[in-house]
């Protein structure tokens, strides 16, 4: 059977009978309460790959009517190059001093003594704060020019959790495995064994300190590679909140206990992951107990951004990771998840986007921080006054209760 022809007359006609069906709208471009200037500068601390906010993220803001100004290059370190932060709406800026006169600034890193001089007075920091790492000058500095300072470490989810330490946690608990399986291979100068376990030969021993997010993935890891964990926490909670997690049995003890000298004296691999609940973590290691290890283990102290567990940690980088103290080979870079720095941008910034979008929707930083008491826990100065209780009372200074000061609107 033959199919009839339309003539161009039928295709007009066709058309204009369309025309008048309903049609599918294009979303309309949303207008928050507040449009946010946001600023993402290029980081410039050592080996620092990371960026706060992705390609992908920017192009959300911008359509929801928000400007981001992204210094150039400061995707390079993740494979994210200018073209697609331009293409997402974007304004690249060759000056860096000019991405810093935004009114919100997010960074990876603290600001240094050249940001200092950027900044816009009055302006909100949003970066990691590394608290060991800093003076009372830092802080008197934030004070002069009245910046807002939100630090990574301390800002809340409303279940209470810190999403921005526990997604960086994830991510340095799984590396820390693929780094020990580097150093204990010969051509990272270990023992070269294999990180796991092999028929007919037994598997490595690699002991956990702490039971938070960091052992967790960690111990994933390391349990698909067939590993003999022990992990070691002060708290019971913490230890059965860890074996329910990862669905495995796993050795666990109390960390003040006898047994974990002779546990880590057997250790192929020891990994530090405490967090102090006031910025500095615990050192629960002694020099005489890396002393006693096997030569050529492995110690990976994650928690040296915040002093470390072992008494021989010092801070090393990226270009030199390791050193031997009593022949155990050290690692104790600060940013691990800079080594996977697009993973880790990704996770930033899916972290950052919706709060962000609230921000703007509920009408700026302001409104946020007083009405949001989850995003006020991450505050340590604000307009001129130290707002956070430990780092008051470690450089000896004033204090003001920023719920205080929120309620009062000052």
């Amino acid at each position: 059977m033959a199919t009839p022809s339309i003539s161009p007359t039928g295709f007009s006609e066709l058309a204009k009978q369309t025309a008048l069906y309903p049609q599918e709208s294009l979303d309309p471009l949303v207008q928050n309460g507040r449009s946010l200037l946001i600023g993402v500068p290029k980081e410039v601390s050592l080996q620092e790959n990371r960026v706060a906010l992705t390609p992908e993220s920017v192009a959300i803001l911008a359509r929801n009517g928000h400007r981001v100004w992204v210094e150039k290059g400061a995707g390079a370190g993740a494979h994210f190059t200018d073209h697609e932060y331009s293409q997402a709406g974007a304004r690249i800026v060759d000056n860096p001093r000019d991405v810093f006169q935004t009114d919100l600034i997010l960074k990876v890193e603290p600001l240094v003594a050249d940001e200092f001089e950027w900044v816009k007075p009055g302006a909100t920091v949003i970066s990691a704060l590394n608290l060991p790492a800093h003076e009372k000058s830092y802080f008197e500095k934030l004070n002069q020019k009245k910046i807002t300072g939100i630090g990574y470490e301390f800002i809340e989810d409303r279940a209470g959790g810190l999403p921005i330490v526990r997604t960086m946690s994830e991510i340095a608990g799984s590396t820390a495995m693929l780094i020990a399986a580097e150093y204990l291979s010969s051509p990272g100068n270990g023992k070269g064994l294999v990180l796991g376990g092999i028929t007919g030969i037994p598997p490595t021993k690699v002991v956990i300190l702490g039971a938070g997010t960091v052992a967790e993935y960690a111990a994933r890891t390391a349990i698909g590679l067939g590993v003999d964990i022990k992990v070691f926490d002060r708290h019971i909670y913490r230890l059965q909140r860890l074996k329910y997690a990862v669905g495995q049995s796993v050795y666990t003890s109390i960390i003040d206990s006898d047994t974990l000298k002779e546990a880590i004296s057997r250790a192929d691999v020891v990994i530090g992951a405490m967090r102090g609940e006031n910025g500095q973590s615990p050192c629960v290691v002694t020099e005489e107990m890396v002393a006693g290890m096997n030569p050529n283990s492995i110690v990976i102290d994650v928690s040296i951004d915040q002093g470390g567990c072992f008494e021989t940690s010092r801070m090393t980088s990226h270009d030199n990771p390791v050193f031997l103290k009593h022949d155990i080979i050290h690692y104790c870079v600060p940013n691990i998840a800079s080594r996977v720095a697009r993973t880790a941008s990704i996770a930033l910034s899916n972290v950052f986007l919706p709060f962000l979008l609230e921000v703007g929707t509920i009408g700026g930083m302001e409104e946020m921080l007083y009405t949001s008491r989850w995003v006020m826990k991450g505050v340590y100065t604000y307009k001129g006054s130290l707002t956070n209780a430990h780092i008051a009372q470690k450089f000896n200074m004033p204090y003001k209760d920023l719920s205080l000061l929120m309620m009062a609107r000052l």
